[in-house]
């Protein structure tokens, strides 16, 4: 096993919660949801969150006010209402999300938490998290289904500063961690398990994780620590649970499970406590004599996520995990092309799963042709382009099929928004330059290539145009800017720090959008 940085531990948790006991029943509903629907959620899990949020931002002075909460009472679902903690979350799980100067934290109003409230669901969707059916108004409310569905989400993305086989981000997460898990246990010398749920009942495969992977106080600054193995032997399951978790503790990880949930195995709540274990103590080294392309392990770019993010937000299946690798077989990107309006002849064109175990490259080859042919009937720029590059997971190649997709769909949405007349790049430039000179700014661009979009002052000021009095000006920066002076502006406006590399194809996208929340606001 390779490290490989700022690898996902996981995107989501999507085995079903053990409910044998410590269930409570929900009564009431979601703005969004069914009349009448009944929800549960298990007490182990508000537990395990509360003592986890306890630990993670105990010394957050901006938290003072909810933290510590009592995890025998509802003080999760309560605390989240005014938005800071969840913001604080969503930058724990994903860092520099939230421009934490755009936070209410003093004086607050019901107009201020419904601001951080809505900046907090903005940013989860930005991450990944899937937020449709959860409102500010049900997070003011503490509903304990949405909200534990949502922090699920939110912690389930925490990243790991490890390194792993580019193979590796072919798995599911809980593929990813029962391998990572598995790995260890082969150097003790111990049996594999195939699941976090029965196969870790009696806590002896845990002892001999947290021993491989305590540090050995061979890097600089990090000191030994020597997992005790005395518990290993005590006959009582929940006796050898507790000792367990006490040398879990010893390195910061007593975090998600009891003794009694791992005498259960209650599976959610064993993977969160592996997926933290991995998160903090990756004890991943690099194999001698092993001849690795280090160049194909770069961490997800921020293009990339945006991509990725945007295609799981169109209920694309299966969910794309890692980009290229999930886009191999086509399938999702056939699934695009419907949503703008190339038509799909899944009968006759289309190979799906499950492929035959001889011929699998060869029918998920056939896709990517299929694609690529697709793509230009609907008069895409595919010079160069061919079936194999998608199949092969040609990064360039890729993004470049992927942000024809992406444009055309953006195009579609605002052609949908009414505005009477096909739009392209120099339409939404015209109505940018026109909606800050009414707004009376001082602000203009030329094209999407402009290299003062990196400034950022035109989307900051078109957002003020758009919602007056939204931005403080206090905050933006101006004159003469330096890299840092940009990039603190770039985090500031809605955008990424894409702005400040002024990446036209990215750039274009929050044009784009800003003018569809522009029309709609009107």
């Amino acid at each position: 096993i390779q490290e490989h940085k700022s690898t996902q531990v996981a995107k989501t948790f999507r085995k079903a919660i053990n409910r044998k006991e410590g269930i409570l029943a929900i009564g009431g509903t979601s703005e969004l949801s069914s009349e009448g629907t009944q929800h549960s959620y298990s007490e182990e899990e508000r537990f395990a969150f509360v003592n986890w949020i306890n630990s993670a931002l105990e010394n957050d002075p901006d938290c003072k006010h909810v933290l510590p909460m009592d995890p025998n009472t509802d003080d999760l679902f309560t605390s989240l209402g005014d938005g800071i903690l969840l913001c604080k979350m969503i930058n724990l799980s994903m860092p520099d999300t939230i421009d934490e100067r755009t936070i209410n934290k003093k004086k607050l109003t019901h107009f201020t938490t419904q601001e951080n409230l809505n900046l907090a669901l903005n940013s989860a969707s930005a991450i990944g998290c899937h937020v449709v059916n959860i409102g500010a108004m049900d997070l003011r409310e503490g509903k304990p289904h949405l909200v534990l569905g949502l922090l699920w989400q939110i912690i389930a993305g925490m990243k790991v500063d490890g390194e792993t086989l580019e193979d590796l981000m072919k798995l599911s997460p809980e593929e990813l961690l029962l391998r990572w898990a598995n790995y260890h246990l082969e150097n003790a010398g111990y049996q594999k398990i195939s699941n976090f749920s029965s196969d870790i009942k009696d806590s002896r495969a845990y002892f001999h994780l947290l021993n491989q992977i305590s540090p050995k106080g061979t890097e600089e600054d990090q000191p030994r620590i020597d997992i005790n193995m005395s518990g290993y032997s005590e006959k009582d399951d929940l006796k050898r649970a507790e000792a367990m978790l006490q040398q879990a503790d010893r390195l910061g990880c007593r975090q998600f499970v009891t003794p009694a949930d791992v005498v259960n195995g209650n599976p959610k709540l064993n993977l969160a406590f592996v997926a933290n274990l991995f998160n903090k103590y990756p004890a991943l080294t690099k194999p001698e004599n092993e001849d690795i392309d280090w160049g194909l392990l770069e961490g997800e770019t921020r293009e990339e996520r945006t991509f990725r993010n945007w295609m799981n937000s169109l209920g694309v299946s299966p969910t794309v995990n890692h980009l290229y690798v999930d886009l191999q077989d086509a399938l999702v990107i056939l699934q695009l092309y419907e949503k703008i309006n190339v038509p799909v002849d899944w009968d006759n064109k289309v190979n799906k799963p499950p492929y035959p175990k001889l011929g699998t490259n060869m029918k998920k080859l056939e896709n990517c042709n299929y694609a690529v042919d697709l793509g230009k009937t609907a008069k895409f720029s595919l010079v160069g382009i061919g079936g194999q590059d998608l199949n092969d997971g040609n990064a360039t190649l890729t993004l470049a099929v992927m942000w024809q997709i992406m444009r055309r769909y953006t195009l579609k949405v605002l052609e949908n928004l009414g505005c009477g007349q096909k739009v392209d790049d120099n339409i939404i430039v015209e109505w940018v330059n026109k909606t800050l000179a009414d707004a009376g700014k001082s602000s203009k661009i030329t094209s999407f290539k402009d290299k003062e979009i990196s400034t950022s002052l035109a989307v900051v000021e078109l957002i003020d145009a758009i919602q007056p009095g939204s931005i403080n000006f206090d905050l933006v920066k101006t004159g003469s800017l330096s890299e840092d002076d940009k990039l603190e502006n770039a985090k500031y406006a809605i955008s990424m720090a894409n702005l400040v590399e002024v990446k036209p194809k990215m750039v274009m996208t929050v044009f784009a959008c800003l003018m569809g929340r522009g029309m709609n606001h009107v």
